[in-house]
């Protein structure tokens, strides 16, 4: 009974104590989490004395204070409020809570990493004294030497050599990045190649020459022979001095002697010309283009419409590709005194913000492509020898670096951000041509020129004395992407030199194909007629192929025109070939028929006795010596007096 009694009965959230056979509830209450509020208690609060009564929430220690307007609610109905209410967060405190986990974590780090450092630092006598006394420790493979970990005591002189060596091993280093190990070599023509331009994605090459030829490479249609599949006159007579890929790779400029600039397609075929300038206007902003021969040219790094051009008429012309017909800005190089000064070079920046180009005054000028062309951005004079040609201007690939090629025999390296005094100068680099250019590795740590013969020396060596040809070196082109470097030659060739690891494709493409003979049809097969339901007798057989149909017309001997055999006996009108007639080959023939002839006489055989039998007998009679006059004929006529 007393276990009856203490009988609990629950419903969900609802519990009863019944107490016997009396069967009553004694109290009913609704128990409440300690994170939610919940409802409150019907009815009057059960007394905190009771044992079996459920304590709420509200009578937990600690538990916040009831709002007045949920205790008058409270009151006047019975519960104190309805549902869960939102939780409250302490961002601040929050936030000193993750400050000092994270305070705690870093010092257990350091903590740790001071002690793997101390463990590393330890001297040999307390690591020996670890290793015999741990025999737990996990090593991997033989222990190391107690020579290697010892280090000798070097001298001054063992100093200087691991210098030295150091040195070396840099140069070495520097060396071994050039892609020298390979080389190839195209022909152009016979007159020095001026111009040379790779596809940015180095499947196409293009060469031009003061043979007014420029000429079209396709490394993947090559083959070992190296010979171009295209060759055009772009500009007639004038010679070429510049060629350029655009950024897509998809059309070419071609800047040559003549004041128009050109840009053909891949394929050679002409797409834009821009326009001739007036030559009687002295103003050249007033004219649409050139009015004297160009100098250099070069497409914008980020536009892909718009290229740059520079002429002996003192201008530098922005054009448009799809507006030919008028330049689309005008830029005036002056002297220091404030005249007229030729531009022979013209450049973009990597990020194409700045235009620049040199004059023949030895200054350098840049305008910012962002503002008007009116006054320069960064302007210095004396650059190079006034006077003379700078023939080439090269950004680094990083932008801030400017290499200026001139033909003051020297190649010098500015830094754009401070453009007073170069960097380097290197001395007696011979120039011959006005195009010989430079350029920066493709990881900016070497610079690439070509150097002039002087007169009366028969080669030049370049890295590592490696012979490259008898003749100048105008154009020199490093591929950053094929790595391959492309030199134009004063002889007409071109070479190229590649790694056979790190190169790729491009002349490696061309090396391994062995050109294939094209053979020769010497028959060609009739156009075969098929006629279905034509008779057995009129069919034609279908020849299966071309090589089975020509080994049957050479069976033939009508199709074949095989000539007539020799026989051994005459037949069919022929004669053999030993024997059997009165000519020998090594006699005349007129002695060896007239040595028959008196015998034929004498002796008649063969014609004589045929006609004996037959001959019929003369009835006329020859004329005489007693014949009359009259009987010989008519007299001559007499002339008339």
């Amino acid at each position: 009974m007393n276990k009856q009694q203490n009988k609990r009965i629950t419903f969900g959230k609802i519990g009863a104590n019944i107490g016997g056979a009396q069967n009553i509830v004694s109290d009913i209450t609704f128990k409440e989490d300690k994170e939610s509020t919940g409802f409150g208690t019907f009815g009057n609060k059960a007394p905190k004395s009771s044992s079996n009564s459920n304590v709420t929430c509200e009578e937990i220690e600690g538990a916040p204070d009831i709002d007045p307007e949920n205790q008058k609610m409270k009151d006047v109905m019975g519960f104190g409020g309805f549902g869960k209410k939102s939780k409250q967060f302490n961002v601040e405190e929050m936030l000193k809570q993750v400050t000092k986990t994270a305070k705690e974590r870093s010092r257990m780090t350091v903590a740790t990493s001071v002690e793997k450092l101390t463990l590393h630092t330890r001297t040999g006598e307390e690591e020996n004294k670890d290793e015999n006394d741990s025999d737990d420790d996990d090593i991997i493979g033989p222990p190391v030497p107690k020579e290697l970990n010892e280090k000798p005591r070097s001298t001054n002189k063992e100093t200087k050599s691991d210098s030295d060596d150091d040195d070396n091993d840099e140069e070495s280093n520097v060396t071994n990045k050039i892609p020298m190990s390979h080389e190839v070599s195209m022909l152009h023509g016979r007159k020095a190649v001026v111009a040379i331009a790779a596809d940015p994605a180095g499947a196409r090459l293009a060469t031009g020459s003061v043979d007014y030829d420029v000429r079209f490479w396709d490394f993947a249609g090559m083959d070992a022979t190296m010979q171009s599949f295209r060759t055009l006159q772009p500009c007639e007579n004038h010679p070429i001095k510049g060629l350029q890929y655009s950024i897509t790779g998809d059309v070419i400029l071609v800047v040559s002697g003549m004041s128009q600039a050109k840009v053909v397609d891949r394929d050679g075929f002409e797409v834009a010309e821009c326009v001739k300038g007036d030559q009687y206007i002295a103003d050249m902003a007033r004219t649409k283009g050139h009015t004297a021969p160009l100098n250099s040219g070069c497409w914008h790094p980020r536009t892909k419409e718009e290229f740059l051009t520079c002429s002996e008429d003192s201008t530098c012309r922005l054009w448009d590709v799809e507006k030919p017909q008028q330049h689309k800005a005008i830029i005036k190089a002056r002297a220091q005194n404030g005249l007229k000064t030729i531009p022979t070079a013209c450049a973009y920046s990597r990020d194409g913000n700045l235009v620049a180009c040199a004059c023949m005054d030895g200054s350098l000028q840049m305008w910012d492509h962002r503002k008007m062309f009116v006054n320069t951005s960064l302007l210095l004079r004396g650059a190079h020898q006034p006077g003379t040609e700078t023939s080439c201007l090269a950004f680094s690939y990083l932008g801030s670096l400017l290499a200026t090629r001139g033909c003051d025999n020297t190649l010098k390296l500015w830094d754009l951000r401070a453009f007073k005094k170069p960097l380097h100068v290197f001395e007696d680099l011979f120039s011959r041509y006005a195009t010989t250019d430079c350029t920066f590795s493709p990881d900016d740590t070497m610079i690439l020129t070509g150097e002039s013969l002087q007169r009366g020396e028969t080669n030049r060596k370049i890295v590592n004395e490696i012979n490259v040809t008898d003749s100048h070196i105008i154009k020199a082109v490093w591929h950053a992407k094929l790595n391959q470097i492309f030199v134009g030659c004063g002889n007409g060739t071109v070479k190229v030199y590649y790694d056979n690891n790190r190169s790729m494709r491009g002349a490696k493409l061309c090396v391994v194909k062995t050109r294939r003979k094209v053979k020769q049809v010497e028959v060609v097969a009739a156009q075969q007629i098929l006629t279905p339901h034509a008779l057995p007798m009129f069919r034609q057989d279908k020849p299966k192929s071309i090589r089975k149909q020509m080994e049957r017309d050479r069976q033939d001997p009508v199709k074949s025109r095989r000539p007539d055999l020799p026989i051994s006996s005459g037949q069919g009108g022929r004669v053999a070939t030993s024997g059997g007639t009165l000519i020998e080959d090594d006699q005349d023939p007129r002695e060896a028929i007239l040595r028959f002839a008196k015998e034929a006489a004498e002796n008649p055989y063969w014609v004589s006795p045929a006609y004996t039998k037959t001959q019929p007998q003369p009835i006329f009679e020859t004329s005489g010596e007693g014949d009359d006059e009259d009987d010989q004929g008519p007299s001559a006529k007499k002339t008339k007096l």
